[in-house]
């Protein structure tokens, strides 16, 4: 029975536990694509997230958009996500992903294995390679990490990922930063089906209602840059994102109502007055 002193999610829910580390939110966002710190740190606020991604290789090379960024977050709050982001081959990606992690400790974050594998040779459409992340992940475990990647919604791929270690599997929507939504909806069910770790939906989604979709479906949380960073308001769009995440996710457990090809009345015809 339902209790009056806690909210009805409470009850029904748990937070998101990511490599024995619990997190309340269920949106992850990035720090590219904004038009200022000051964008990106409002919209961080205002989203109420917890993960946030940054890319490695753009920090250290103090890339444009990215100098100081380490810098300009409070990191006592935020957990930092360091991602591998322009690397094309496996060993590339390994090598970055041992710079993140030195470059979360020297942020204070001790314990932070993390890192959102992305293994990327095509310039053109960002797909991802399948061959080399399942190489990268499977070195990235054995060294410790906490590996989160990013991959193509093929539910084989996932499988083995999570055979090797992997801590979550992250499909995409549709292509990274186009805004197309979730375009491999079935094959993102058939992933978070099968799966037993959490199914992170990262990439396409270009609207809350395409956020609230990928709750829905059943998703354990979602990864959004371009969509808040873009924004002509960044900071609502964020709001609005958290919100939509939230709104999905509680719709998934209370349980929508069955497709029916008829109508079915929704006032009851048992006792009603007759002429």
């Amino acid at each position: 029975m339902q209790t009056l002193d806690k909210p009805v999610e409470e009850t029904l829910d748990q937070p998101l536990m990511i490599a024995g580390k619990v997190f309340q939110s269920r949106l992850m966002t990035g720090t590219g694509k904004y038009r200022s710190f000051e964008e990106m740190r409002q919209s961080i606020a205002t989203s109420r997230c917890e993960i946030v991604t940054v890319a490695v290789r753009r920090v250290q090379t103090n890339a444009p958009g990215h100098e100081g960024l380490a810098e300009a977050l409070d990191w006592t709050k935020l957990w930092m996500l360091p991602n591998t982001a322009g690397c094309q081959t496996a060993e590339d990606a390994v090598r970055v992903a041992r710079l993140g992690r030195e470059m979360a400790k020297l942020l204070g974050q001790e314990d932070n294995n993390f890192v959102k594998l992305e293994v990327i040779p095509d310039a053109k459409y960002l797909l991802p390679d399948p061959i080399g992340t399942l190489r990268a992940a499977m070195e990235l475990v054995k060294e410790g990490f906490a590996v989160l990647p990013y991959i193509n919604a093929d539910p084989i791929l996932a499988k083995h990922l999570e055979e090797v270690g992997c801590v979550t599997v992250m499909p995409l929507g549709s292509p990274i930063g186009s805004g197309q939504g979730i375009r491999n909806a079935d094959n993102i069910r058939i992933i978070i089906e099968n799966a037993k770790i959490p199914v992170v939906v990262d990439a396409g989604i270009g609207t809350p209602s395409e956020a609230a979709q990928a709750m829905e479906m059943g998703a354990d949380a979602l990864l959004i840059n371009t969509a808040i960073a873009q924004a002509q308001a960044p900071a609502m769009m964020a709001k609005a994102m958290g919100m939509a995440t939230q709104s999905g996710r509680l719709a998934y457990l209370a349980g929508r109502i069955p497709i029916k090809s008829y109508a079915n009345a929704s006032s009851p015809t048992d006792g009603t007055v007759t002429g």
